[in-house]
């Protein structure tokens, strides 16, 4: 075990009752009975001291105090998969991100490939796969003379298998996407019109730029298989279906699978058709990808104050340290899937993300969605970015680049092209140890642990809430809980102070300013985010369509929306 001074390792403190319960139920080690993690600093002590073992002996020591001190005061949230596993006696991955190989067209390969889903969530990986490669209903099995089941009865048995496994990680969580051209995708969109099927799915459609254009001009739309037209329909009555559909229970999403293909550092390399179980990360065949979120809401200095501002130094210094986490957290994790090990190590792939941007923008002031606060979390983002690139062109210069990297073709991409002249010229001259850098993932548990900041980029829930937790026991209970940027301005100026303008929360909102911060931060995001546009629930259909339309104008990749209805319910309530 390697040594810290101890002079920082007092034993630090959770704000909330919220946080604490999360550690203790989430993420201390607790083996035979034994609290191996004392304090939560022994948790932080044990996840810096196993990703240091993948540094030179030499380099072990300050490396590990680094990832403390990143982690110390919850400034760095590494996904919970890494908070719970690293250094631990458990067989379990590290990467929150999986997506499954491409379903091969056969019973046998359908059936191969729920074996690795089950060993993947096994280890605690949440999933997604493709269904487009699969037959549509109907058509002939060769060699048997028989109509074949079709994608839903395959989504079905992983559905079963996914509800039979709950490990030490949670329960399993899976995506299946569907293109928008396949037969069956009227059968898929309808897929959870049965509240008891595919519960433990989340569904989404794969829209092209083609679909989108046939559909404003109200025009056919071909549904292929095997490059024979099986069906013609109106491109319209798709996306009218799509909408309903997600109007009433909040499924299926949509992903614009052009835009996310387009986008992609390592198109040359791969073709993306899913994503991972929440969408932020859309992943080839066998992809993966570790995590972590740089906590905004700690970084304000003077909240609330005439000189609140953001640390960019130190939001520099902190990504910088999480590349390098989440580059050894590769070498150090365990895959249930040696295609996964393989697809991991060549191309590098990691997830820099955010928490706590609602929380942050609320101490300096600006209110959530406006013109001001879009500007202010691009430039956060752009930073981010930057920082990004440049700690993996440092650490390809020591390391050496991603197998894969090919110096010209990723050079040529979009988005290395957006880079900061010297950034870019550091990935010229050393390479990039890592094809993928940066994602906007759902934060929900670790933001808890984090001191109840804000979800990724989501604007804040409420004020103060109810959240429904399940016990260890099984049993079911509701707990009081504050925002942080909440807690911290009554810690300052008193519970009778009233909350400034600034303290606006998701029920404030306006759809169209949900889709403008996804957009912004969109820009500067390598891979996907998860965001919910929440919707008033007496929103009108046509202008709920709408937003789907303004999510795919603004460059957005995907689109999820959530209207409170009797069928979707709440997890959480003001």
């Amino acid at each position: 075990m390697l040594s810290y001074p101890e002079s920082i390792l007092s034993p630090a403190s959770f704000d909330q009752p919220i946080s604490e319960q999360i550690w203790r139920s989430k993420y201390q080690y607790v083996t035979g009975g034994r609290e191996r993690d004392v304090t939560v600093n022994d948790t932080w002590r044990r996840v810096a001291n196993s990703l240091a073992q993948a540094e030179k002996p030499a380099d072990r020591q300050n490396v590990s105090l680094a990832f403390y001190e990143a982690m110390e005061g919850f400034k760095l949230l590494p996904a919970g998969r890494i908070l719970a596993g690293t250094g631990t006696h458990r067989n379990v991955t590290l990467a929150n991100t999986f997506v499954m190989q491409s379903i091969p067209d056969s019973v046998e390969g359908i059936m191969d490939t729920v074996k690795d889903a089950a060993l993947t969530m096994q280890m605690g990986g949440g999933i997604g796969f493709d269904f487009s490669t699969i037959r549509p209903k109907g058509t002939l099995v060769q060699g048997l003379d028989c109509p074949a089941a079709g994608p839903l009865p395959a989504m079905d048995i992983c559905n079963t298998v996914c509800g039979m496994l709950v490990t030490g990680m949670g329960r399993g969580a899976m995506m299946a996407t569907m293109r928008v051209d396949h037969p069956d995708i009227e059968a898929f969109i309808e897929a959870k019109a049965n509240p008891l099927r595919l519960r433990n799915f989340n569904t989404s459609v794969m829209i092209t730029d083609k679909f989108m254009a046939a559909v404003e001009a109200n025009a056919d739309w071909d549904l292929i298989w095997e490059d024979q037209v099986i069906r013609t329909v109106k491109a319209r009555e798709i996306w009218e279906k799509i909408m309903w559909r997600t109007y009433s229970a909040a499924e299926p999403g949509v992903l614009f699978i052009d835009r996310i293909n387009e986008a992609n550092p390592l198109g040359y390399l791969e073709t993306l058709a899913a994503t991972n179980s929440c969408a932020e990360q859309p992943l080839p065949p066998n992809g993966t990808c570790p995590l972590a979120s740089i906590n905004l809401a700690r970084l304000v200095s003077d909240p609330f104050g005439p000189n609140a501002r953001l640390d960019d130094a130190q939001l520099r210094r902190l990504v910088g340290v999480a590349v390098r986490m989440l580059d050894n957290a590769i070498d150090v994790s365990r895959f249930a899937v040696e295609a996964q090990r393989r697809e991991a190590l060549a191309k590098r792939r990691i997830g820099v993300g955010v928490t706590g941007v609602a929380d942050a923008l609320i101490m300096l002031g600006v209110r959530y969605g406006t013109p001001t606060a879009v500007r202010v979390v691009g430039g956060w983002l752009q930073t981010i970015q930057n920082a990004a690139y440049l700690a993996s062109a440092e650490l390809a210069a020591v390391r050496g680049a991603f197998p894969l990297y090919d110096a010209e073709k990723h050079m040529q991409g979009r988005g290395i092209q957006s880079l900061d002249v010297e950034v870019q010229a550091a990935i010229r001259k050393h390479g990039l140890r890592n094809g993928v850098l940066t994602t906007i993932a759902p934060t929900g548990t670790t933001s808890m642990f984090g001191g109840n900041v804000s979800s990724g980029i989501e604007p804040v829930f409420a004020t103060s809430y109810t959240r429904k937790i399940t016990r260890p026991d099984g049993t079911k209970a509701e707990e009081l809980v504050q925002d942080y940027a909440v807690w911290l301005y009554y810690q300052m100026f008193g519970e009778d102070a009233s909350l400034t303008d600034a303290f606006v929360t998701a029920q404030d909102l306006r759809p169209a300013d949900h889709v403008r911060m996804q957009a912004v931060a969109q820009r500067w995001v390598d891979s996907g985010i998860s965001k919910t546009v929440n919707c008033p629930e007496d929103i009108p259909f046509s202008v709920f369509e709408d937003v789907y339309r303004q999510a795919f104008e603004a460059g957005c990749k995907g689109c999820t929306t959530y209207r409170p209805n009797p069928v979707t319910g709440s997890v959480l309530s003001a």
